[in-house]
């Protein structure tokens, strides 16, 4: 079996289009995104399109939710902009997606941490450039009861895999669309496959014209978010 991964597209079409450019040179037997798929100043609409279009297993994030429903309280300036970008059908289907789902008997699939989709869990969130390590003991515990042997979380825009003492999988493919702290401008995504040996994981960086897609968000309105998407460098202080 071999899964594209992708998460935290953030509505920025430039990016997407240049994973999917990748991508399709490439031959994949399922495609999952792990949520936040359309909040962001690019063009929400667009990037709607594109993973409707994808026949992928999508489930919420954070950002959908807020992007759902602006009433709620952790809901931004930027999800109300994306939600008046975004058709009815278009709400129609982040409306309807789960918080979690798996792919068969192999992989289970969550934005943050399996119970709660605003918990960083492979790292914590940036304290400036710093990000800190949790425990294995406290990765572990939000696995618990998980029988499948890929876990997939996204939400820290982090890309790293790691494996528990069980020998479990846990995978972040980072973001599609938004970088931040790193210093990595370009678009990431991840493909894990199942060899002989056991299950493999590729943590692949696609570079884009983040000029293009920085140029669309400074106009409508977000000026810190076209910082970000340039150079990769700022922290999530920037996007407001």
């Amino acid at each position: 079996m071999r899964v594209a991964v992708l998460s935290d597209v953030h509505g920025n079409v430039p990016a997407l289009d240049a994973v999917l450019a990748d991508m399709a040179g490439q031959s994949f037997d399922a495609i999952v995104c792990l949520g936040d798929h359309v909040s962001g100043p690019v063009d929400p609409s667009g990037a709607a399109e594109r993973i409707m279009a994808l026949g992928a297993i999508c489930i919420a994030g954070n950002h959908d939710r807020w992007t759902v429903d602006t009433t709620l309280k952790r809901a931004g300036r930027i999800d109300r902009f994306s939600r008046s970008r975004l058709s009815a059908e278009q709400l129609d289907w982040l409306a309807s997606l789960a918080p979690t789902a798996t792919l068969g008997n192999d992989m289970f699939l969550c934005h943050g941490t399996p119970s709660d989709d605003e918990t960083p869990w492979l790292d914590n969130f940036y304290d400036g450039r710093t990000t800190v390590l949790p425990s294995e003991e406290a990765v572990a515990r939000e696995a618990e009861g998980i029988v499948q042997e890929v876990i997939l979380c996204g939400h820290t825009h982090i890309a790293r895999t790691l494996r528990l003492s069980d020998g479990r999988l846990l995978a972040n493919p980072g973001s599609v669309g938004m970088q931040l702290v790193r210093g990595t401008p370009d678009a990431h995504y991840a493909v894990i496959e199942k060899r002989r040996a056991g299950w493999q994981t590729a943590l692949i960086g696609v570079p884009y014209d983040t000029e293009v897609a920085a140029r669309m968000a400074e106009d409508n309105g977000f000026a810190g978010w076209g910082a970000a998407i340039r150079h990769g460098w700022a922290g999530p202080e920037a996007l407001s």
